[in-house]
C-alpha cells in the first residue's frame, strides 16, 4: 500500500490544521484537519479493498524460433459481486509493461488483451503477472497487486539445416570399430534389475557375485551417438556489442543446428555445457529449451579441465562436436587430447574475424562468422572428412 504525493500532502495539511487547531484553539482549523485526516482513511480503507479477479493466459506458440511470431493471450474475469471500478492493470512481459483495460470490468464480465512477444533476442521471455492497482477516488492512496502466475515463452536459437550428419563409428566396451553392421546390438553396461525386465536379459554370473540381480543393457552400435559441447565460458566470447556476445549467440544457433539435423535423424545426440548449470530450468523439455536459457559464466581455466576430463574419462559418444568463441582458441589443446577417446572430433570457432591456424592442436576447425556461415561449412568439412 502506498500514499500517493496528493495524499502525502494532504496527511501533512491535516496533521498541521490539527495541531494549530488544538493549540490556539481555531475550531475551523481544527474541522480542517478533521476533514483532511477523514479523507484519507477514507482512501487508505477503499484502496485496501480487494477486487476478486480470474487471471488465464496462454501464449502461442509458447516456443518460437528466434525472430519467429509468438503472441500472449490474456484474460481477465472479474468474478466478484461488487463492480471493479478505478482500476489500473498492466501486463509484465519480459522488460516491458503492457497495459490492460479493467476500468469498470463489471461483476461476471471479462475483457482479453493480446498482444506479442518479443523474440528478438534468444531466451526465455517471463510474461506475468499482472499488476492490479486499486486507487481511491480522490487518487490519495494506490494499492498494487499481483495477479496470477508467471508463463514463459522460449526462444530457441535459430537453425540452419544440415545436409551432412555425421555417421561416425560403433563403439562397444570391447573396443571401436570403423564400421559396424546396421541393426547390430552389442553389450554395454550393467544395472539393477527393475519389475518388468525380461528374465532373459539378466546377467547370472555377476548377480551371483553382488548378490542381487543385475540385467544386461544393450545398445545399437551402428548408430553413432554425437555428443555437442558449448563453451558458455565469458571468456571464450569476450567481444559484446549492446552487452550482448552475438559469438555466444551464433555458437547456440550452431549448436540447435547440429542437435536439430540428428534428431531429424534418429540419431543418439546429448548436449553438454563447459560450465555446467544447476540443473535444468523449470518447465524445459529438451535441448533447444536448455539452449534458450543457457548464459555467459564466469569461469576459469580449471573448469574446462574439468569438463574435457569428464569426456575423456566418459567417452559419451563417437562423434564429439566442440563449440567455441574466439577467447578460447587458446584452450583447443584441451580440446585435441580427447582425440584418443573420441573417433571424430570437430571444433566450432563461431565470430571468428579471422582463420584458426592451420594444424590447430590436430583438430579439425571451422571458422564461421555466424551460425548461417557455420551450417554452410559444416556441410563442405562432414562430407569431405568422412565424419
Amino acid at each position: 500500500m502506498g500514499i500517493t504525493a496528493r495524499g502525502i500532502g494532504l496527511l501533512a495539511a491535516a496533521v498541521a490544521l490539527l495541531g494549530v487547531g488544538f493549540r490556539y484553539a481555531y475550531p475551523e482549523l481544527t474541522v480542517l484537519g478533521a476533514a483532511a485526516a477523514v479523507a484519507v482513511g477514507y482512501g487508505l480503507v477503499t484502496a485496501a479493498w480487494r477486487p476478486r479477479l480470474a487471471v488465464e493466459r496462454s501464449a502461442d506458440p509458447d516456443r518460437v524460433a528466434r525472430g519467429e511470431p509468438a503472441s500472449m493471450t490474456l484474460t481477465v474475469r472479474n468474478t466478484g459481486r461488487l463492480r471493479a471500478a478505478n482500476l489500473v492493470a498492466e501486463d509484465r512481459c519480459g522488460a516491458a509493461l503492457v497495459p490492460v483495460p479493467l476500468l469498470r470490468l463489471r461483476p461476471g464480465r471479462d475483457t482479453t488483451v493480446r498482444y506479442d512477444v518479443p523474440t528478438r533476442r534468444r531466451g526465455v521471455v517471463p510474461v506475468g503477472p499482472l499488476r492490479v492497482t486499486r486507487r481511491d477516488p480522490l487518487g490519495l492512496v494506490a494499492l498494487a497487486r499481483p495477479y496470477g502466475g508467471t508463463v514463459p515463452v522460449w526462444v530457441h536459437p535459430r537453425i540452419h539445416p544440415l545436409r551432412a550428419v555425421p555417421t561416425g563409428a560403433g563403439r562397444s566396451l570391447d573396443g571401436r570399430t570403423d564400421s559396424v553392421p546396421h541393426g547390430s546390438i552389442t553389450f554395454d553396461s550393467l544395472r539393477e534389475y527393475v519389475v518388468g525386465d525380461e528374465l532373459r536379459r539378466v546377467h547370472w554370473r555377476t548377480s551371483a557375485r553382488v548378490g542381487e540381480l543385475m540385467v544386461r543393457e544393450n545398445v545399437d552400435t551402428s548408430l553413432p551417438r554425437i555428443v555437442v559441447v558449448l563453451d558458455n565460458r565469458a571468456a571464450a566470447h569476450p567481444e559484446r556489442v549492446d552487452g550482448v556476445a552475438e559469438s555466444f549467440e551464433s555458437g547456440c544457433e550452431a549448436a540447435a543446428s547440429v542437435v536439430a539435423a540428428a534428431v531429424r535423424e534418429d540419431l543418439p545426440v546429448s548436449l553438454l555445457l563447459v560450465v555446467p548449470a544447476d540443473g535444468d530450468p523449470a518447465g524445459a523439455g529438451g535441448p533447444l529449451d536448455r539452449l534458450a536459457a543457457v548464459e555467459l559464466a564466469d569461469a576459469g581455466d580449471d573448469v574446462l579441465r574439468t569438463a574435457m576430463s569428464r569426456l575423456r574419462q566418459e567417452r559419451l559418444g563417437d562423434t564429439l562436436v566442440f563449440l567455441t568463441g574466439p577467447g578460447g582458441r587458446g584452450d583447443l589443446g584441451q580440446v585435441g587430447a580427447l582425440r584418443g577417446a573420441y573417433p571424430s572430433v570437430l571444433v566450432g570457432v563461431l565470430g571468428a574475424a579471422e582463420p584458426t591456424p592451420a594444424g590447430a592442436a590436430g583438430l579439425l576447425v571451422v571458422d564461421a562468422a555466424d551460425g548461417a556461415e557455420f551450417a554452410a561449412e559444416w556441410d563442405g568439412v562432414a562430407s569431405s572428412s568422412g565424419m
